[in-house]
């Protein structure tokens, strides 16, 4: 039986459909049992119908706290039991409860090479630091912003003509490799959490994960 993911989004979806085409390719045996969004406009809501994926839209807007937006999210995805909780372009910062019911079974994914540039707008922050090199990372989510325990990391190199607009498609295209890599590792009981850390195979990772190269799998 697939191993039962939800994935959560905010935006274009283009993590989710790295995943979908893992799947339908026969490289990830998971079963995404829905995709959530707390905005109605996200595109990937569409790339979830499309794939007849079940959705919901849960507006953040609508409720009077925090806290009460992630128990109704908590709700509408324990509905599904899954084994894994995704977060691909959801842009909420989640509440210590939220995350540490999930904890140790909620990835997401940052784009910078953590703990380098936690938060937003990380590409021209990069720049502006004059970095020679940027990235992406997977982390296991904590209640603190980008902080949870790294698994894996790709890193691509800043040239000089760069923007922040062709650094983040820069860092796109390493995204839709290492999360669907890193998920594999998941379902398959190899990727572990235990007392704040992350494991691969029964070994503790480095603080900074696992640099990505294509002879991992």
């Amino acid at each position: 039986m697939s191993f039962p993911i939800v994935v959560l989004i905010s935006g274009s979806g283009s993590n989710l459909q790295a995943l979908i085409d893992q799947s339908l390719q026969g490289k990830l045996d998971i079963n995404i049992c829905a995709v959530i969004s707390n905005k109605a406009q996200a595109y990937g809501l569409e790339r979830a119908k499309m794939a007849g994926i079940p959705t919901h839209t849960l507006d953040h807007k609508l409720f009077a706290s925090r806290e009460e937006f992630d128990a109704e999210l908590q709700a509408i995805i324990d509905q599904y039991q899954p084994k894994l909780v995704v977060l691909a372009g959801f842009m909420r910062i989640l509440t210590e409860t939220f995350a540490k019911h999930y904890e140790g079974r909620m990835l997401n994914i940052h784009p910078s090479l953590l703990p380098k540039y936690k938060g937003l707008n990380t590409h021209q922050r990069a720049i502006d630091a004059n970095e020679k090199e940027h990235g992406v990372s997977v982390h296991f989510v904590s209640p603190e912003l980008d902080a949870g325990a790294v698994i894996l990391q790709a890193s691509t190199s800043i040239a000089t003509d760069d923007t922040a607009e062709s650094l983040a498609a820069k860092v796109h295209a390493l995204e839709h490799i290492i999360y669907p890599l890193a998920v594999k590792w998941f379902s398959e009981k190899r990727l572990t959490f235990e007392n704040g850390k992350a494991f691969l195979d029964t070994n503790a990772l480095p603080q900074s994960g696992i640099l990505y190269n294509e002879a991992l799998t």
